[in-house]
């Protein structure tokens, strides 16, 4: 993706277009409590797409029931529409998902998926918005 794609905007701006929890989520790194959010259990199909500028993350049909109350995938759709950071926040090591189009933060991806790819793609729902087939 071209630097000149990026989606750059200034907080007060996002906290303008976000809800205060999908701003405290997309823009403050936060987490939805487990077992919370509108997609943990749904088996809609479609493309989830970044809340915050919709770029297509994921699909439903890498999305799986992790047990850990968050909506899960094995992989992105396209590997190019996220960025992978290391997260050494709250005394952990973890990998932090954000949206390449726009700097969201979406979760957090763990080595401890199901066959094929063995990764959890764990994220939070305010961090998504389902766009179902027609």
């Amino acid at each position: 993706m071209d630097e000149k794609e990026k989606i750059t905007k200034t907080e007060e701006e996002w906290k303008k277009e976000l809800t205060p929890e999908e701003y405290r989520i997309l823009r403050e790194k936060g987490t939805e409590p487990a077992f919370s959010g509108e997609y943990y259990k749904s088996k809609e199909a479609g493309v989830y797409l970044c809340r915050a500028c919709g770029e297509k993350l994921f699909s439903s049909d890498t999305k799986f029931d992790s047990g850990t109350g968050w909506p899960s995938f094995t992989e992105p759709m396209n590997r190019e529409n996220i960025e992978l950071k290391e997260d050494i926040s709250f005394g952990m090591r973890r990998t932090e998902v954000l949206c390449k189009k726009c700097g969201s933060h979406l979760g957090h991806v763990f080595d401890d998926g199901p066959q094929p790819t063995g990764k959890r793609f764990c994220v939070n729902s305010l961090s998504l918005k389902l766009d179902k087939p027609n």
